[in-house]
């Protein structure tokens, strides 16, 4: 029996920990940039294709904007929670491309839904009432007032800005519950769902939401687009369902803090002498510490068939 140690299993990983400070970083600009009469949240945050204020870069910037402190605490929390488990399993590079994936697709679905809604609202509009919208619109919310009726719900529609990594948190929130179905979610800290309903029932109450036109100020179609995106990205990396059939090993927890996986080496002991099988022993060893550190850093999915195969004839 020999111990192999499972290093970089972290409660807080390179990507999930950067996006964290990055997010906090551009909130305080944020802030601070506000008392000093400039508007961060016009210029990164997302606006439609046809408002005077829409810049290319906006469905990037977008998801690294927060509203209030409360938005920016339970969205980073989200992203924490989800994040972490998700990382350590796929590895740095493809946990940031589905977040990133995530928070893109969101913004897009976002940008296609209040397109629809532009439509059906113009027809109503006469040209000149709507060119006055497109002119003057921004203004009359930023004064905290709108206009009445028909116009207003346009106005809302084509000038105001999408904030937040909601969508992105809620790609990471099907992911896990794709990939850790049982696991218990403490819903406000007290009551405990399997992961698989708590995405499900969620998933549906933002369809309804969304639907319904209830909770304003709220961009459901936007978590339900990052939860989209991310479905298909995962069906993509795993046509075959590799991914989700393949369990690591056996993982225990020890005082040091670092994880350790437990094999077995078949040898044939009475076919060689004690120092050759030292010797295989010592490079099966040291094989299988590179395949886990790789593992650790990209993922599963990194290793080649040979690695794979080799891992698994050591399990026991």
């Amino acid at each position: 029996m020999s111990e192999i140690r499972f290093r970089n299993y972290s409660l807080l990983p390179p990507v999930v920990k950067n996006l964290l400070i990055i997010n906090a970083i551009i909130y305080l600009a944020t802030v601070v940039f506000q008392t000093r009469g400039i508007d961060l949240t016009g210029i990164l945050g997302l606006h439609y294709f046809t408002s005077q204020h829409f810049e290319i870069w906006q469905p990037v910037t977008y998801m690294f904007m927060h509203g209030s402190f409360g938005h920016l605490f339970f969205n980073m929390f989200a992203l924490w929670m989800f994040g972490a488990a998700l990382e350590n399993t796929w590895g740095q590079q493809k946990f940031l491309t589905y977040y990133m994936v995530c928070g893109i697709g969101a913004g897009l679905i976002q940008l296609l839904v209040i397109g629809l809604r532009i439509n059906v609202l113009s027809q109503n509009i006469s040209v000149e009432h709507l060119q006055y919208i497109y002119e003057n619109g921004t203004q009359i919310l930023n004064e905290g007032k709108n206009y009445i009726g028909e116009m207003g719900k346009l106005n809302a529609a084509i000038n105001s800005v999408t904030v937040g990594a909601s969508g992105s948190v809620f790609g990471l929130l099907l992911a896990f519950g794709m990939m850790y179905p049982n696991n218990l979610i403490y819903v406000y800290f007290l009551l405990p769902i399997k992961a698989k309903w708590f995405v499900i029932i969620y998933g549906a109450m933002e369809l309804f939401y969304g639907v319904a036109g209830t909770q304003d100020g709220i961009a459901h179609f936007a978590h339900l687009g990052g939860m989209l995106f991310g479905f298909f990205l995962i069906l993509y990396w795993n046509k075959n369902n590799r991914f989700f059939k393949f369990k690591m090993p056996s993982i225990q927890k020890k005082k040091n803090k670092k994880y350790t996986i437990s094999s077995n080496y078949q040898y044939e002991p009475s076919s060689m002498s004690d120092d050759e099988y030292n010797f295989q022993k010592k490079q099966n060893e040291e094989k299988i510490n590179r395949i886990l550190d790789k593992i650790s850093k990209n993922g599963y999915e990194s290793l080649s068939k040979d690695e794979k195969d080799f891992l698994f004839s050591q399990k026991r």
